[in-house]
């Protein structure tokens, strides 16, 4: 990997605002447990819908920048999450782990739902159930990705 500490600098950047996320989805959980109110679920699915979207500008800078390849097609969205999850020879090791990718799929496949439906056909038990697995995923994606970003910051 060449040095890439502008584009490290943007992911700990990009992880704040995730951050910011993620506070908001434990803070609407508990809301959701006592109080199954439709703006509740709304603002978790909006939350769930933004956690993806930051991560994925994450992973499009580093598929641009690092892999130079950015997937193209009708399943891009699918395939950058997976090249991922994938060490690419000579590049750079894999960015998330398996669990992290398997988690974040679903976290994709969810932003799709929100973007094409109205959100009163929504289901709330499977919104807050999403938003309690990205709470625990979380942690474990932001670890890689401060990880990954170090990397960058050393390498040469």
């Amino acid at each position: 990997m060449s040095t890439h500490a502008g584009l490290a600098a943007r992911i700990h950047r990009a992880l704040a605002d995730v951050n910011v996320v993620v506070n908001r989805l434990v803070i609407l959980s508990d809301r959701a447990r006592r109080d199954s109110d439709f703006a509740v679920v709304d603002a978790l699915a909006l939350n769930l819908q933004s956690l993806y979207t930051g991560m994925e500008q994450i992973f499009e800078a580093i598929a641009r920048e690092v892999d130079e390849d950015l997937p193209a097609g009708p399943n891009w969205h699918r395939d950058l999450l997976d090249q991922m999850g994938a060490e690419i020879p000579g590049r750079r090791p894999a960015v998330i782990d398996d669990e992290s990718r398997a988690c974040l799929h679903e976290a994709r496949a969810f932003r799709h739902v929100v973007r094409n439906v109205y959100s009163h056909n929504l289901n709330a038990e499977t919104v807050s159930t999403l938003a309690a697995r990205m709470i625990v995923c979380h942690p474990h994606v932001k670890q890689a990705l401060e990880s990954f970003a170090g990397l960058l910051s050393q390498s040469r």
